[in-house]
């Protein structure tokens, strides 16, 4: 199978035209070919057009279209589909990861409200991992690694430290907001802010 059809290349809209997710080329086809989606002729920001399958598998090949080879000829990549019954955004937390903590804390050590470069800091948990700390966003902190080293294995008030806040798990928003256009599609342009 040809390396295009597997890399999340498509953005999906919702029936309101707001992203909602991204695809691989194969489930977009999929999407499409049984009318769950349609996909978007786009040619400019003054010529967009949804496009149902029978007529999307017809479109000419442009220069700067991605195809791939069938034995009906050559059929264009989507670049942004259209889930057209589909008009909830959904909402999401961000992944639980080092970055999504050091975002959550705005860069600052919890411990001392220093503000530090990415390479200044590290996860510290609250409730260290030996005495049964589990990795959530209610037990991890971004900290000063000199902060991080002093706690060691203890809770905060046994190094005699204090936490700024209470670490919290980050509202839920809409995936829209998480989606990056990492392929550099400039049609998802039009539609990601």
């Amino acid at each position: 199978m040809s390396n295009i059809l597997t890399k999340a290349t498509v953005l999906v809209l919702n029936r309101n035209w707001q992203a909602i997710n991204v695809r691989t080329p194969q489930e977009a086809f999929c999407m499409m070919a049984t009318n769950v989606a349609t996909g978007l002729e786009i040619e400019g920001e003054d010529h967009i057009r949804p496009v149902s399958w029978e007529e999307w598998i017809a479109l000419p090949i442009r220069e700067q279209d991605e195809a791939v080879h069938t034995v009906r000829g050559q059929i264009r990549v989507p670049t942004v589909i259209l889930a057209v019954n589909y008009a909830k955004v959904p909402k999401k937390r961000p992944k639980l990861c080092a970055k999504a903590i050091r975002e959550r804390d705005g860069n600052r050590c919890q411990y001392t409200g220093r503000v530090l470069h990415p390479n200044e800091g590290s996860l510290d948990h609250v409730v260290p991992r030996s005495r049964g700390g589990k990795d959530a966003w209610e037990n991890l902190v971004w900290s000063a690694k000199e902060a991080n080293q002093r706690k060691a294995d203890r809770l905060p008030h046994e190094a005699g430290l204090k936490l700024l806040s209470v670490p919290r798990a980050p509202k839920e928003m809409p995936v829209s907001a998480l989606i990056r256009n990492t392929a550099e599609v400039d049609d998802w342009k039009l539609f990601l802010t």
